[in-house]
């Protein structure tokens, strides 16, 4: 009933007399008034002809009403509909008796306005029901035959109307609600986007370029030093110049991702949460838009990897780059801090058939697993292309 246009907010745009939904909107007032003017033909103790051929006209041109081009006549012209409804109340009042039970239809103008009309037209049609209830107020009283009926009829007609008209405006309040919620986070997150970018963009612009030029200056000043401490400072130096620029690379791409996105960084963070010791984590590339069958595949991997580094108590470091078509994982696993151990025994340990099931996994989607062994540990590394396999299912 309120899925067309509607000027509940005093608004000035659209007509309540076109648009979409519009028979909808129209057929429970239309019903009430057909049953209005049908109920003439119950037998009453006053009728008058000339006044219910008024009251029929006057509804036919309400009616007509609806078929106006709106959009070409002054805004002011609406109110006329209603107003020429409640003067077809007047004359099928006067033509059923002022106690016939016909005039609580006066209420349907005042409902359709207060619903879909600005506040001022409903101004007149309130000025207009008083005028029509005067009026009828001066007329003789007859005895009615048919009031009981006509009271029922009617009481039950608009009480279904009033109804409906509510509880579709409160559906429509709710749906106007959670649109506007919606809204507001969108807004929200468009924020946090645009800042984000912003903030990426001046680093790329302006940090990563000074530190980079920086590190050129010193390459070139290094190039004309006589080897010894000097330039082996400096080229450290350009060493820890470039993989600052690496990392600021990596926190840009990590500002361009979405807040509400759950990258493989968070991933492998919250599976390394779980050692202890606490192991180091390096990232490169764009590991965060690898896509989700890769993500996955790498995550269970590397947990089936790092089963036997916390069974063992192990110190670790983990490495994941992002190269090209792939994604690279490297785990340098050995005996570290481990309380107790002796590291021989620690990296024998390693050395078993604990690796065994990342071995198996990595085979079931045909990925090489390779462990060899490093100074104090193990070295176990993979390589996983960007349109990964199907991960194996978890034992």
């Amino acid at each position: 009933m309120l899925s067309g246009t509607s000027l509940l907010s005093g608004g000035t745009a659209g007509s309540p007399f076109q648009g979409p939904g519009l028979r909808a909107r129209v057929a429970p007032f239309a019903i009430v008034a057909v049953l209005a003017e049908a109920s003439l033909a119950l037998p009453s103790g006053h009728e008058s002809g000339g006044a219910a051929l008024a009251s029929v006209l006057l509804l036919l041109a309400a009616a007509a009403g609806f078929l106006l081009p709106w959009s070409r006549l002054p805004h002011w012209m609406q109110v006329l509909v209603p107003l020429t409804y409640t003067g077809s109340v007047l004359a099928l009042d006067l033509a059923a008796g002022s106690t016939s039970g016909v005039g609580i239809v006066i209420l349907i103008p005042l409902v359709w306005t207060a619903l879909f009309h600005r506040r001022w037209e409903s101004v007149c049609v309130v000025a207009a029901t008083v005028a029509v209830e005067i009026i009828i107020s001066l007329t003789p009283v007859a005895a009615p035959d048919a009031v009981i009926a006509r009271r029922a009829v009617f009481w039950a007609s608009l009480g279904t109307l009033i109804s409906v008209a509510a509880h579709g405006l409160r559906e429509r309040i709710r749906r106007s609600q959670q649109r506007s919620e919606q809204l507001q986070s969108r807004l929200r997150e468009l924020t946090v986007l645009a800042d984000r970018d912003r903030i990426a963009a001046e680093l790329r612009d302006n940090v990563v370029q000074r530190i980079f030029t920086a590190g050129l200056r010193l390459q070139s000043a290094a190039s004309q030093t006589p080897r010894g401490d000097v330039r082996g400072k400096i080229e450290a130096s350009v060493d820890e110049l470039d993989q600052t620029v690496r990392m600021l690379r990596d926190a840009i791409f990590g500002l361009e991702q979405r807040p509400t996105e759950r990258g493989l960084r968070q991933a492998i963070t919250d599976v390394c949460a779980q050692l202890s010791p606490a192991p180091e984590i390096s990232f490169s590339g764009p590991v965060d838009a690898l896509g989700a069958d890769t993500r996955a595949q790498l995550v269970d991997m590397l947990t089936e990897a790092l089963g036997p580094v916390r069974t063992n108590a192990m110190a670790a470091r983990i490495d994941i780059a992002a190269e090209g078509e792939s994604c690279r994982a490297v785990i340098e696993a050995g005996p570290g801090a481990a309380p107790g151990a002796a590291g021989t025994e620690a990296t024998e340990a390693l050395r078993g058939e604990d690796f065994g099931r990342v071995r198996d996994r990595g085979a079931a989607a045909g990925i090489r697993v390779d462990v060899e062994a490093i100074p104090d540990g193990l070295r176990v590394a993979w390589r996983i292309p960007r349109g990964s396999p199907v991960a194996a299912p978890r034992s």
